[in-house]
Order: structure tokens, then C-alpha cells, then sequence
């Protein structure tokens, strides 16, 4: 059978998505051992899991991107589950970094507004994870900065206000959340979940997998698996099987 009748014959075949939405941890977490992976992998044959981090964004620079990804309902109804993951470079201090800081009000009516956009493209929120930033360690990341010649740009005081912003918008939309600065730091030595202060670790990693897993497991435990096993293939008559 040629390819052109086959392709006519049979359905097209459409992945659902994931779609991971953020600044670096997002953009990071396809990296070896990335929560990004740990997703990918669970998930395959299943959906397909998106990368959309984009390293240094805020909430302000985010909001414009949004429907630029996902333009209207037709482009959208693939889509199982939405991350948005802002807010560690949003709750930068204004005085040392005011190109990436945004103010507390405005990160949160961003991450309403994206929300909003969202709904509108016929996402329902039971699709939609906010995840607040995780915690700062401080002296750490100083480090960081001393290296690039900056001073300590951030704390983990004011991270922790955005991150109580995050949690009171899905409050308000009616989203899920996950509040990952106050989850770590139920662990005193929480700086084992950070690479330099800032980014996830391995451990980190591994950290956020688990408790976003939990999260989106139930929202996709009914997703089939697309395509048949190979042992379940009519290996007589393949397109029996396939198309």
C-alpha cells in the first residue's frame, strides 16, 4: 500500500501535550535528570511533554508570549495539562535588578491574566498547575552573583511573598498549585534542593517530579496508550492493526 493511501485510510495520529511553561528551572528541567525528563519518560507513548522555559523571564514578558504558543481553541484542545512556573525572577530585588523584577501586585495579576487567556482558549483550570517558586538560599546564590561581578540580587523574605501570591491566585482561579517554597522548606537543610541557591539540584529535581507527578498523574492516568503493543500488531495483516 503506498504512504499517500495509508495516511488517507487512517486518522491522524494527535499527541496530546504537556505543556511546561516558565523561566530557566522550566528551560533546565530537560536536562539528565530533569523533572522535564522524569515527565517525558512517564508519560511517553502517551502525550507528549513541551519544553517552553525560557531562561530570565518574568511574568510581565510571559503573559505576551502565552498566546503566541497557544493562539485559540483548535491549537488548544490537544493540550492535557499546562504548567506556569514564574516567579524567581519576578521577586527580584527592584534596586539591584529592576530589569527582571516585577511588583508583588502586578506578578500576581500576570499570573491571573495568563490564566484568563487560558480559560479563553477553552483550557479548563482543572488543566492548569501554578507552581510557585522554590525558596533562596541566600548565601549560595551571593556567590553566584560575586562571580559575575553583582551583588546578592534576591531573598528568599521576599521569594516567599510571591510565592504566597501564587498560592492565593489558584486560590482565587480555582487552579491547582504547588507550593514548592513551602514544601522544601519543610526540610531544615533545604539548600540540598539547590544548585547554586536559585536552580534545582538533582535532588531538587527529583524533589519537584515526585510532587508534580502526584499532582497530574490523576489528570492523566485515563490518557490510552497511543498505538498498539508490538505483540498486539496483526503481524498478517498490520494495517488491520494500525490504520
Amino acid at each position: 500500500m503506498a504512504l499517500a493511501e495509508a495516511g488517507a485510510r487512517g486518522r491522524l495520529l494527535r499527541w496530546p501535550r504537556v505543556l511546561l511553561f516558565g523561566d530557566s528551572i522550566t528551560e533546565y528541567s530537560f536536562q539528565e535528570n530533569g523533572w522535564g525528563t522524569y515527565l517525558a519518560e512517564r508519560l511517553v507513548r502517551k502525550c507528549d511533554v513541551v519544553n517552553r522555559g525560557i531562561s530570565g523571564y518574568n511574568t510581565r514578558w510571559a503573559k505576551l508570549i502565552l498566546p503566541r504558543l497557544i493562539t485559540e481553541s483548535t491549537t488548544a484542545d490537544s493540550i492535557v495539562a499546562v504548567t506556569i512556573f514564574f516567579g524567581a525572577n519576578d521577586s527580584a530585588l527592584k534596586e539591584l535588578n529592576p530589569q527582571q523584577h516585577v511588583p508583588l501586585e502586578e506578578y500576581a495579576a500576570n499570573l491571573k491574566s495568563m490564566v484568563q487567556y487560558l480559560k479563553s482558549v477553552d483550557i479548563t483550570v482543572d488543566r492548569i498547575i501554578l507552581i510557585t517558586p522554590p525558596p533562596l538560599q541566600e548565601s549560595a546564590w551571593e556567590k553566584a552573583c560575586l562571580a559575575k561581578g553583582d551583588k546578592l540580587n534576591r531573598c528568599n523574605a521576599t521569594t516567599g511573598q510571591y510565592a504566597q501570591a501564587c498560592v492565593q491566585v489558584a486560590r482565587e482561579c480555582g487552579t491547582d498549585v504547588l507550593d514548592l517554597w513551602t514544601l522544601m522548606q519543610k526540610n531544615q537543610d533545604f539548600s540540598s534542593y539547590l544548585s547554586d541557591g536559585l536552580h534545582l539540584s538533582a535532588k531538587g529535581n527529583s524533589f519537584l517530579a515526585a510532587q508534580l507527578w502526584s499532582r497530574l498523574e490523576n489528570k492523566l492516568s485515563a490518557l490510552p496508550s497511543l498505538l498498539p503493543y508490538w505483540r498486539d500488531v496483526d503481524h498478517r495483516n498490520p494495517e488491520a492493526s494500525l490504520l
